[in-house]
C-alpha cells in the first residue's frame, strides 16, 4: 500500500538542517548601537541666537526716553454681537484727541453714536477733495488710501486694515478735506462717527470740552518728526547772534520690563539613574532635552507674549500692511524702509515660501548671507530667517518681522540674568529639589528672559501676509 505526502510535506522534508547559530539568538549576544533621543520639536531658534542678551541685574530693564508728545497712536478694539459691531467705549482713547479721557458715560454716548456701514471691495469710501465730516473707524476689511501722483497718476498712500482709522480730524476741523481716495479691497465692516454727533455730546459734557482744549494747545509744544520735545538750537547764524537756551526733557514714568520665567520639575526615578546610565547618562539626556524644550518656549514668549512680545510690542506707526496680499520685493521695501540698520527679516517658513514664489514671479533670485557658517537667503542684505512661532491665522495670513538689534543701535535687546545659583547655561539654573518617598529625583529647571525695543523704530511689523498659493 503506497501513502501519497502533500507538497508542503516534502519541501518540509527537503530543508536543509541549521548548521550555525541564527541571527535573531546571536543579536541576544550583540552590543546594540544606538542613537540619542530625538526630538522633533527643536528647531533653529535664529531669534535666540542672534538678538543681544543684556545682563538685566535686579530682574527689570527700565528704558528712559526722550520726553514725547505723541499720543493716540494705537489701534481700535472692537465687540461682534452677531452681525453687529460696537466699538469698546474705553477704546476712544486711542485717537489722539481722546487720550487720556476716562468719563466713562461721554464715552459710553460717542460709541452709541457710532453708525455701522457695510462695505463690498471695490467700494469706494470717500473722495479725494470732497468735504470731511466723520472719522472712520475700520473694524475689519482691508482699504487702500490712494491720491494724485505728480505725473497725473494714481499712487498708493497706504494700506489699512482691522483696528485702523482714517479721518479724525475731521471731528474737530469745519474745513477739513479728504486728502485721498479711500477704496475697499476686500469686503468688511466700519464704523463712522460724524463731526455733528461729536459735537452734540461734547456740547453736553463740559469734561470733554475742558479735555478737547487742553489737546488743542498741545501742537503748540515745539517737537520734532517723531514728537519728541526739541532741542532748541541755532544754525547759520552771523555775528553776534542770542543763542537759544536748550535741555533734553525725559519721560517722567519709562517704561520697565521684567524678566519674566519658564520653569518645569524634571523627574528621574533612582533606579533609572543607578542602573541605565551606559553608555548614556540618563539623567544628563533628560536633562538636555527638557531644555530644549525650555528654550523653544521661550522663543515664542518672545515673539508671542502680550506684555513683551515683539507682535504685540512693535509701534502701530511701524506696521504696514502688503499691498496686494502676498508678501512682493515691494513690501519688504518698504518694511526695510522704515528702519536703519535692519539686521534681520523673522518670517514663518511658509512665508518665506510665499516670499519665495513672488520672487520667482519677478525673475529674482535672492542673495545669500553667511551666518556662522550657514547660508541663509537675504534681500538687500539683510538675511531672511525661519521662525515657526510666528501664528498663521485660520485666513493663511501671516505676519514678517523686521528687526534692528543692539543697545548700541537703539534696537531689541534681549534681556536676562546670570550668576544664578546652579546656573547651567547663561541665565538658566537646574536646582536639585530632593528625593521623595517613592525614590524620584526632582530639578528644578528654570530661566529668566525678556525682550526689550528700545525705541520705536527698532521693530517693525509687515501684517496680513497672505501665505496661501493663488489659482494660476
Amino acid at each position: 500500500m503506497t501513502v501519497e505526502t502533500s507538497p508542503e510535506a516534502q519541501a518540509g522534508a527537503q530543508a536543509p538542517q541549521q548548521t550555525s547559530l541564527g541571527t535573531a539568538a546571536a543579536r541576544n549576544l550583540a552590543t546594540t548601537t544606538k542613537s540619542a533621543p530625538q526630538m522633533q520639536e527643536i528647531t533653529s531658534r535664529w531669534l535666540l541666537k542672534l538678538l543681544p542678551w543684556v545682563e538685566t541685574k535686579g530682574g527689570a530693564y527700565r528704558v528712559n526716553r526722550r520726553l514725547t508728545y505723541t499720543v493716540g497712536d494705537g489701534r481700535i478694539d472692537f465687540v461682534q454681537d452677531g452681525a453687529n459691531v460696537r466699538i469698546i467705549p474705553r477704546e476712544f482713547g486711542e485717537l489722539a484727541l481722546l487720550r487720556g479721557f476716562e468719563d466713562d458715560e461721554v464715552l459710553g454716548a460717542l460709541a452709541n453714536r457710532c453708525q455701522q456701514r457695510e462695505f463690498a471691495a471695490g467700494d469706494v469710501l470717500v473722495e479725494r477733495g470732497t468735504p470731511a465730516d466723520q472719522i472712520h473707524l475700520i473694524a475689519h476689511g482691508r482699504i487702500k488710501q490712494s491720491s494724485a501722483g505728480q505725473y497725473d497718476d494714481q499712487v498708493t498712500v497706504a494700506v489699512l486694515a482691522d483696528g485702523d482709522r482714517f479721518g479724525e480730524n475731521a471731528l474737530l476741523d469745519a474745513d477739513a478735506t479728504w486728502d485721498y481716495t479711500a477704496t475697499a479691497e476686500t469686503s468688511g465692516t466700519l464704523l463712522t462717527l460724524s463731526r455733528a454727533d461729536f459735537s452734540s455730546v461734547m456740547a453736553a459734557s463740559p469734561q470733554l470740552q475742558e479735555h478737547i482744549r487742553q489737546f488743542s494747545a498741545l501742537p503748540q509744544q515745539r517737537q520734532n518728526k517723531h514728537g519728541e520735545a526739541e532741542i532748541a538750537m541755532s544754525a547759520g547764524h552771523v555775528g553776534e547772534a542770542e543763542l537759544p537756551g536748550a535741555f533734553v526733557d525725559y519721560e517722567a514714568q519709562p517704561r520697565e520690563y521684567e524678566l519674566s520665567i519658564a520653569q518645569t520639575v524634571l523627574r528621574v526615578h533612582t533606579r533609572v539613574a543607578d542602573l541605565y546610565n551606559g553608555p548614556m547618562n540618563q539623567m544628563e539626556e533628560q536633562l538636555r532635552l527638557t531644555i530644549e524644550a525650555l528654550r523653544e518656549r521661550q522663543e515664542h514668549e518672545l515673539v508671542n507674549n502680550r506684555e513683551f512680545g515683539l507682535l504685540h510690542n512693535a509701534a502701530f506707526n511701524q506696521r504696514i500692511q502688503t499691498h496686494s496680499g502676498p508678501p512682493t520685493p515691494d513690501d519688504l521695501d518698504e518694511l526695510l524702509c522704515r528702519r536703519r540698520g535692519t539686521k534681520m527679516l523673522l518670517a514663518h517658513p511658509k512665508t518665506i515660501a510665499a516670499i519665495g514664489r513672488e520672487f520667482n514671479k519677478r525673475g529674482l533670485y535672492p542673495t545669500h548671507v553667511d551666518l556662522g557658517g550657514q547660508m541663509v537667503p537675504a534681500w538687500r542684505g539683510v538675511p531672511i530667517l525661519p521662525c515657526n512661532k510666528i501664528p498663521i491665522t485660520k485666513e493663511n495670513t501671516s505676519s514678517v518681522l523686521a528687526l534692528r538689534t543692539g543697545e548700541d543701535n537703539q534696537g531689541v535687546i534681549g534681556l536676562r540674568q546670570t550668576g544664578l545659583p546652579e546656573e547651567y547655561e547663561p541665565g538658566l539654573s537646574v536646582r536639585f529639589m530632593g528625593i521623595d518617598e517613592r525614590a524620584i529625583m526632582s530639578y528644578l529647571v528654570t530661566t529668566y528672559y525678556s525682550a526689550a525695543v528700545l525705541v520705536p523704530d527698532a521693530l517693525g511689523v509687515l501684517e496680513n501676509v497672505q501665505i496661501a498659493r493663488r489659482p494660476e
